[in-house]
């Protein structure tokens, strides 16, 4: 039986829009200030940090179907994990040089827009994930809640 989504949370990431947005007021300014006559490049520029904030403007998280899913913005760059491989998950806050974005911080994968909240989810197989998420208790809570159902099934 598939079960309906338990968890949706959605977390905006403001820094990343504020900084993006500052960007493109600056390649303005430099390109006026210049005077530089092909503004093509100006295009360019603004087209892709507006496709860079569209793509990891925000962060969704699920559970659902028995599986945690997460991806940014429209649905790029989806990852899940079946509830059934989690050994453990628990609220952490990651350090503020780790930053944002999709990178390993040393004992896993890091997923975050915004920031230091995240969950780290320990894998049976030992891999450990942290996922991002203005609600860390909650995201944990609907975890175990997960984990109970299936251990109990």
């Amino acid at each position: 039986m598939i079960e309906s989504a338990t968890y949706r949370h959605t977390q905006t990431g403001s820094a990343i829009l504020i900084l993006l947005v500052v960007a493109l007021v600056g390649v303005f300014l430099a390109v006026v200030a210049v005077g530089f006559p092909e503004t093509i490049i100006l295009a360019v520029t603004i087209a892709v940090l507006l496709l860079v904030g569209w793509l990891f403007g925000s962060l969704t998280v699920t559970i659902d179907g028995g599986a945690i899913n997460w991806w940014f913005g429209p649905g790029f760059w989806k990852n899940s994990v079946a509830v059934d491989e989690i050994e453990v998950c628990e609220p952490v806050r990651n350090r503020w040089w780790w930053g944002w974005g999709i990178h390993y911080y040393g004992k896993g994968w890091l997923y975050n827009v915004s920031g230091m909240d995240a969950v780290e989810i320990k894998l049976r197989n030992g891999k450990r994930i942290r996922i991002g998420t203005g609600e860390p208790e909650a995201l944990v809570a609907a975890i175990r809640h997960h984990l109970e159902q299936h251990t109990d099934a």
